[in-house]
């Protein structure tokens, strides 16, 4: 089991894109699950002490996944993922919004572009982000609400969640 895992942050401000690169103590089969599984989805996607519900899934071109953010006092910020590529186990994209509960989408808050890769190496699991912008002003505002520290802490949910999957396994 590796014990320093790789986590990397970066903007590029020319390409409008936001990277994250991000390993995970865990296979292949099982972080892409953790991805595309609204089950598991809801235990990790939040940072806490936010979680999500899940509305619905559609896994497939043209699908969307719809869920609602919920903070503590149950308030719930609706949000929409329009998928636009998918290769299992390899490449999940969407574009993103924030969205009401039926998935009309907010045209007031920025929208990006997921591109998520999945790639395996000696049962440690690499998922490289870019999400790409139509304006720079549209990340420097992601970058304002937080995502950055509430991506960070998601994603160290998502490592709970793989050890507790991995230990039953």
């Amino acid at each position: 089991m590796k014990s320093s895992l790789l986590f990397n942050f970066s903007v590029d401000k020319e390409n409008k894109t936001i990277n994250i690169q991000r390993e995970f103590n865990a296979n292949l089969e099982l972080v892409w699950k953790a991805w595309t599984e609204p089950e598991l989805l809801n235990q990790w996607w939040a940072p806490k002490p936010y979680h999500i519900e899940t509305k619905t899934l559609d896994l497939e071109i043209g699908g969307m996944w719809l869920y609602a953010m919920v903070s503590p006092n149950n308030e719930k910020t609706w949000c929409k993922a329009d998928y636009k590529g998918i290769e299992i186990n390899k490449l999940l994209s969407w574009l993103d919004a924030f969205c009401d509960e039926n998935g009309n989408e907010n045209t007031i808050k920025p929208r990006s572009l997921w591109t998520n890769i999945f790639t395996e190496k000696n049962d440690i699991t690499l998922v490289d982000v870019t999400l790409k912008h139509d304006k720079l002003e549209d990340i420097e505002k992601l970058i304002e609400m937080g995502f950055k520290e509430g991506f960070g802490m998601a994603l160290l949910n998502l490592d709970q969640l793989l050890l507790t999957k991995n230990k039953k396994l």
